[in-house]
């Protein structure tokens, strides 16, 4: 028997098709076994495919969870956006909300700039990552680190960023840690490239996860809440980044358009 399968291709982060960063969104009835989830991720070949299932809990509307092409991950931004484009474009609402199983409850709200998606704040601490640094291709001024696996390397400029040629497969070998260059920017406020090669992404698009440490970064660097920026990678990606500081828990809004590309079905045999 093949069971068919709801699937949009979004392209978040992105203002018009072939930019930004691309996800599979899939709202399903129930969860399949994770193996399911898995092969369905390594099938779509994106840096993420989203599963979502109406939450019966009342915690928030929808669960969440997210895999690359080789695991489950703890958070995406970019997906989590692409999502709520979905399911706001296909159900109405202002917002939707996700319970996740690591990361929290997440939320995105349509804005000016199409939609934001909230995410945990990530502090980083300043640290060294010799191995790393070498690996990157070009001494950085200052490496920032959070035990969680993202660790950030900050560069003078923008041209030192885009000029980076890492070596890939070493920094695979290193784990799944995010690898987050970045610098001031010349059109944007900061500018970015993030390389994660353990996790089945050599270099991302647009990285939602990578800014909600970018914003707590570059918000008291820069002195104020709130700064553009943008990830240079070669599909390449804008967004808003602001700060809200909240007692339960400091969160980073993340803001952008996305672009639908494909609307259809997946065919799931079993």
């Amino acid at each position: 028997m093949t069971h068919t399968l709801p699937y949009w291709h979004v392209d978040a982060f992105a203002d018009r098709p072939f930019t930004g960063n691309q996800a599979a969104v899939m709202p399903l009835d129930a969860w399949l076994p994770d193996e399911v989830l898995q092969a369905i991720g390594e099938e779509n070949n994106f840096a993420e495919t989203a599963f979502v299932v109406k939450d019966e809990t009342g915690a928030a509307d929808w669960e969440l969870r997210w895999f690359t092409p080789a695991v489950e991950i703890a958070l995406c931004g970019h997906a989590t956006l692409a999502s709520g484009h979905v399911l706001l474009g296909r159900d109405g609402g202002e917002s939707v909300t996700f319970r996740t199983r690591k990361a929290g409850i997440l939320e995105v709200r349509r804005s000016l700039a199409g939609y934001e998606v909230a995410l945990p704040a990530i502090p980083v601490e300043l640290g060294a990552w010799p191995e790393a640094a070498a690996l990157l291709g070009a001494e950085p001024l200052e490496v920032w680190r959070n035990p969680a696996g993202y660790d950030l390397f900050l560069y003078p400029d923008e041209r030192a960023v885009r000029a980076l040629a890492p070596d890939i497969r070493g920094l695979g070998n290193l784990g799944p840690n995010q690898f987050i260059c970045t610098a001031p920017g010349d059109r944007t406020d900061v500018v970015s490239r993030v390389f994660v090669p353990g996790g089945g992404v050599d270099e991302d698009s647009v990285t939602g996860s990578a800014h909600a440490v970018l914003t707590t970064f570059w918000t008291r660097r820069l002195g104020r809440s709130s700064f553009t920026a943008h990830q240079a990678s070669a599909r390449g990606g804008d967004l808003t980044c602001r700060i809200a500081l909240e007692p339960e828990g400091d969160r980073a809004w993340l803001g952008g358009a996305c672009v639908t590309v494909v609307e259809g079905s997946f065919y799931l045999a079993g």
